[in-house]
């Protein structure tokens, strides 16, 4: 086991850590996106923010939420924080009684899930699944196998990548046939496709990081899952009196993401559910 105390200090750890990550990742969500220079906190108007509100959470809660021109941060800096922590105890909890996890390799899960917070912020705020984040996110999932024995071996990491992006890929392209030949059904112009290229890039790096074998499962539940959102969305909009158009683009990263880390801490719980059906 990779701790030997309670896990109650593990778990406080992983949400000191997780609020702090969180900072990081609200900070890079509101620089990466406009492609400005990665700078220390600051107001939605560019002011910088004081060291005790370098944290959304502490922002809010020492009343320094707006700048000195009344522009405030927006409730997303908090509850990415928040979220991260959670996501961070998640992961402590459900190695509890994993006797194969070494330090190392839960210093990757670390990272893994901080990066899967970043993509799913900016993904759900701007539609993008940035470059500048995946390329490095394919190196770090690249040295988990060589450096690491306790997940995929380095060929069923580049089987995984492989097979995620040929996957997606086929959807990406079909997503472009489909769009055509509506656009003729309808006789007007469609911009919008169902699948992203950054899509493509992030089930990659979830095939790099699961392997082949937990990607298939995970693909599986991505479609599940994406489905039921999709349902959760118009219903909402539907109670909210809003109209939605058929080609209305919905962000598919997050319930790709979820879907991974799903495999990612409970592999296990989910071969052994599928084994019982």
């Amino acid at each position: 086991m990779f701790y030997n105390v309670s896990i109650t200090l593990p778990l406080i750890i992983a949400a000191i850590v997780g609020i702090l990550a969180g900072g990081v990742v609200n900070m890079l969500a509101d620089d990466l996106p406009r492609r400005r220079p990665v700078t220390t906190p600051r107001y939605p108007d560019g002011t910088p923010r004081p060291l005790i509100a370098w944290l959304g959470l502490t922002a809010f809660l020492f009343g320094k939420r707006a700048s000195p021109n009344g522009i405030k941060l927006s409730w997303r800096h908090p509850l990415t924080e928040i979220g991260t922590a959670l996501l961070l105890m998640l992961a402590v909890w459900s190695l509890t009684d994993d006797p194969l996890m070494t330090s190392i390799q839960f210093v990757f899960w670390v990272v893994y899930l901080v990066i899967f917070m970043l993509i799913t912020v900016i993904d759900l705020e701007h539609r993008l699944i940035l470059f500048v984040v995946m390329i490095p996110s394919y190196m770090i999932a690249l040295l988990d196998p060589i450096l690491t024995n306790y997940g995929p071996t380095l060929g069923q990491s580049l089987l995984g990548a492989g097979l995620g992006f040929g996957v997606f890929f086929a959807l990406y392209m079909g997503g472009f046939v489909f769009t055509y030949l509506m656009a003729v059904v309808q006789k007007r112009q469609i911009n919008e496709v169902a699948f992203g290229y950054g899509d493509v890039m992030l089930i990659a790096l979830s095939g790099l990081i699961l392997g082949w074998q937990s990607l298939i499962f995970a693909m599986f539940l991505t479609v599940f899952i994406g489905a039921f959102g999709a349902v959760v969305y118009l219903v909402v909009r539907r109670l909210a009196g809003k109209h939605y158009s058929m080609f209305t683009p919905l962000p598919y990263g997050q319930y790709i993401i979820i879907g991974t880390v799903i495999l990612l801490l409970f592999a296990n719980e989910v071969g052994v559910t599928l084994r019982n059906y």
